[in-house]
């Protein structure tokens, strides 16, 4: 290989590496946040589309791109609003590492959509994978289903949600990326952090929830979910992801799921037994062999 093209392997890698760990802290900020779920969604969205828009500015780049490229991104929207939706609530239920490990569980469901939507063929690796994810999800949470408190299933429940409309989210983004008018990665998320907030936003009057910001430290948090978790941490994968083998780039995606189950155990002290931790590093692996899977990983959920 070219020293050109190891140096810049070598970038995309450490890109990747870092949106990775400052994706994982999405939950963290989530978490930090004293407000109610909805609202927190609405915040990462809102600020993280004001940053990218500032990005747009700088660049003097076109925003209109035609009726059709909006049509996907406001689809696009709906389905990111429900996986903001459904993610935040199961990480109020069941703590910011499970409710990441289980929205990371859409690397089994988007080649599912696509044996569905496009008649593609499943891999051995993937047919693996799945019950590895399983057998690793039961470790976690206990085998006895019925011994789980009712909050405890539901945030359950909402994490798979969670990975379900993600996937949705990363089907109908390919397409637009794929658009003819060629959006860059930056308009595209702008665009979709507009529509998820405007949706969002709608939630929030329809319940009667503020939309205020309690404290310095909830300001704080929003914003660094907007900006480190929306807008940087997002970028830098996206623009490195197809500089780097499948494999590599499988593994280190890995690092978010991981860290977010780290970062619960030491800022919110979650007890996780032997066996849960055993279970973690199987899901885990269950995740990297159904991301590498596919030709190019997606990016990571959170």
């Amino acid at each position: 290989m070219p020293r050109d093209d190891i140096r810049a392997s070598s970038h995309a890698v450490l890109r990747t590496t870092l949106g990775a760990m400052l994706i994982s802290f999405s939950a963290v900020w989530v978490k930090l946040a004293d407000v109610s779920p909805t609202v927190s969604a609405f915040y990462r969205v809102f600020f993280g589309g004001l940053f990218l828009l500032a990005i747009l500015a700088v660049r003097r780049e076109k925003l209109w791109r035609g009726w059709h490229c909006l049509g996907l991104s406001l689809t696009a929207g709906i389905f990111f609003a429900l996986d903001l939706y459904t993610w935040h609530r199961s990480i109020a239920y069941v703590g910011p590492g499970l409710a990441t490990i289980l929205g990371n569980f859409e690397v089994f469901l988007v080649p599912a959509a696509g044996v569905v939507l496009y008649r593609e063929q499943l891999s051995p690796r993937f047919l693996f994978s799945v019950p590895l994810a399983v057998t690793g999800l039961f470790m976690i949470v206990g085998i006895r289903w019925e011994a789980l408190s009712p909050d405890y299933r539901i945030g359950i429940a909402y994490g798979l949600a969670t990975a379900f409309f993600y996937t949705g989210f990363l089907i109908v983004l390919r397409k637009l990326q794929s658009h003819a008018s060629k959006p860059s990665a930056a308009l595209s998320l702008m665009v979709v952090s507009a529509s998820t907030a405007l949706y969002l936003a709608m939630e929030i009057v329809r319940t009667d929830t503020s939309f205020a910001i309690p404290n310095l430290k909830s300001g704080v948090s929003l914003a660094a979910l907007g900006l480190m978790s929306q807008t940087v941490g997002w970028l830098l994968i996206t623009h490195s992801l197809p500089r780097i083998p499948a494999a590599i780039a499988g593994l280190l995606l890995l690092l978010q799921p991981a860290l977010a189950f780290i970062w619960d155990v030491v800022f919110f002290a979650r007890e996780t037994s032997t066996m849960a931790w055993a279970g973690v590093g199987l899901a885990l692996l269950a995740i990297y062999f159904g991301a590498t899977s596919e030709r190019e990983p997606p990016p990571s959920t959170g």
